[in-house]
This record gives C-alpha cells, sequence and structure tokens, in this order.
C-alpha cells in the first residue's frame, strides 16, 4: 500500500510516517518508485502507536515497548506504572478543579479571604497537590 494511501485512511501525515519509520516505529515493506510502500498491518501498528500517545507514553517508550517484530510484547509493568501516573494527574487536576468551582461561587469578600481558595493556592505554589491534601481542601 503506497504511503499517501496509508496516510489518506490513517489521517497521519506521510511526514510523520517518514518520522516513524526512522525511528523505528513502523517499516515500510518497500519502494515502488520513490514511494514507501507499507503491507495493511501498518494500521494496527499505528493504532499502537496513538494509543500510546494518548496515554502519555513518549515515541522513544514506545519504540520500546513494541520493538521492530510484528508481535510486540508490551510490558505490563510499563503499562501499571503510567496508569498509576495518570491516577496522580487525575487527583490533582480534580483537586484544582474542585477548588476553582468553590472559589467561583464562595461567599467571602475577596478570594484570598476564603481559607480554602488561600489552601489551593499554597499547595498549587509549592506543587505539592496529593492526595492527602486535596481531601483536606475539600473539608
Amino acid at each position: 500500500m503506497d504511503i499517501s494511501k496509508v496516510a489518506k485512511q490513517s489521517a497521519v501525515p506521510a511526514s510523520t510516517l517518514r518520522f516513524y519509520e526512522k525511528k523505528g516505529l513502523i517499516q515500510s515493506s518497500g519502494r515502488q518508485g520513490i514511494r514507501r510502500q507499507f503491507a495493511p498491518s501498518v494500521f494496527e501498528r499505528l493504532a499502537l502507536i496513538a494509543l500510546g500517545r494518548s496515554a502519555g507514553f513518549s515515541l522513544d517508550e514506545i519504540v520500546q515497548m513494541l520493538g521492530t517484530d510484528k508481535h510486540p510484547q508490551i510490558d505490563r509493568q510499563a503499562l501499571s506504572d503510567k496508569a498509576e501516573e495518570l491516577d496522580s494527574s487525575i487527583r490533582k487536576l480534580t483537586a484544582m478543579r474542585d477548588g476553582l468551582r468553590h472559589a467561583a461561587v464562595c461567599s467571602a469578600p475577596s478570594h484570598l479571604e476564603c481559607p480554602k481558595f488561600r489552601r489551593l493556592m499554597s499547595l498549587a505554589a509549592s506543587g505539592a497537590i496529593g492526595i492527602n491534601r486535596e481531601e483536606r481542601i475539600n473539608r
């Protein structure tokens, strides 16, 4: 399958396909004239790359997980570690969202007079919004 057809069907630009090939994420099956050719299995590989990127893995991490084999052996521990990282991000973002929602309706004359808002500011400034601290904010 011609690179332009792969690009059109996958919505991945040809330049990105060439970059992925250079990084070892995908492999062309050869050339027809000057155009790279790909096997239909490239779409599954591109879907795995898209999933990895959506989950927050870097391309280098994805290369390591997928390797060059047609049947990648995805590191289950790396998936578990990324899930924990996402859980942490979700907790932080949830605390920030809840704090902002409170600030939007807080009855204090000034946001700086609201103890909950001040705690949120302090935690955000220190970069330490964590689950225990988030629970304290929401009390």
